[in-house]
């Protein structure tokens, strides 16, 4: 697992992933902009609402400080967008993930399995809905989670543990549907759960470094890329019996 988190972290700074970096980084930053605007937005006009609909129940008198906490609130609101689209990261880096998934595991595959056989192709539609799906599950995970932030940082390893199991299956399932279908991807991940998500708890450091972290699509696809090679020589041989005795019945 070591050697294939080193390969991954050597490669996504080689010439020939550098094109996919940029343009993955500025998909996520662009993501991030529009998540932070609209959320903004949002809190913006319900301290709004909120002042006007105290204001009618208090009266005009409380007019002034009224105006002056939506004001406060106002800019918690902005502090908060920031610290929302920190959190957040996990989410928006499925979505970039999706997009870019065959590039990577391309370049993964022709420098280091050049005699195997290439992965197919995902379809963009496939790739993106798993990539769609994982992001909304973290963040229904995460607001779960957010009321245990103020537990003696309970939330805080409850973020990174969801972070650890949400991107370690996405970037796997993504990485072996290149080679057998959806549901046998699936029936893999979870018979090799205990290494996935371990494999996942260094994804989730990796996300947890500002800025480091737009490389995440990179790394996270390009080091399960390496797992799922690893993991595919135990499965072959647990799986193809199964595949005779059926064919055989």
């Amino acid at each position: 697992m070591l050697d294939a988190a080193v390969k991954a972290l050597s490669q996504i700074l080689s010439p020939p992933m550098r094109s996919i970096l940029w343009r993955s980084i500025g998909l996520a930053l662009v993501l991030i902009v529009v998540l932070a605007i609209g959320l903004q937005r949002l809190l913006s006009w319900l301290a709004g609402d909120g002042e006007r609909w105290a204001e009618a129940m208090l009266g005009p008198g409380f007019h002034t400080p009224l105006n002056a906490l939506a004001w406060i609130i106002s800019i918690a609101a902005g502090f908060g967008v920031v610290l929302g689209a920190v959190f957040l990261m996990p989410a928006i880096t499925s979505l970039v993930a999706s997009v870019f998934v065959d590039e990577v595991a391309d370049h993964v595959e022709r420098e280091h399995y050049p005699t195997e056989r290439p992965g197919v192709a995902l379809p963009l539609g496939l790739a993106i809905t798993e990539g769609t799906k994982t992001a909304l599950l973290t963040v229904l995970v995460y607001l779960i989670a957010l009321p245990f932030v103020f537990i003696a940082g309970v939330g805080f390893i409850a973020f990174f543990i969801a972070t650890a199991w949400l991107l370690g299956r996405e970037y796997f399932e993504l990485a072996a549907m290149r080679f057998r279908p959806p549901a046998e991807a699936k029936a893999m991940r979870k018979h090799n759960a205990g290494i996935i998500f371990t494999a996942g708890l260094v994804i989730a450091a990796f996300v947890s470094i500002p800025i480091v972290n737009l490389a995440t699509p990179l790394f996270g696809m390009a080091f399960m890329v390496h797992m799922h090679k690893r993991l595919s020589g135990p499965w072959r041989e647990l799986i193809e019996p199964r595949k005779a005795g059926v064919t055989a019945g």
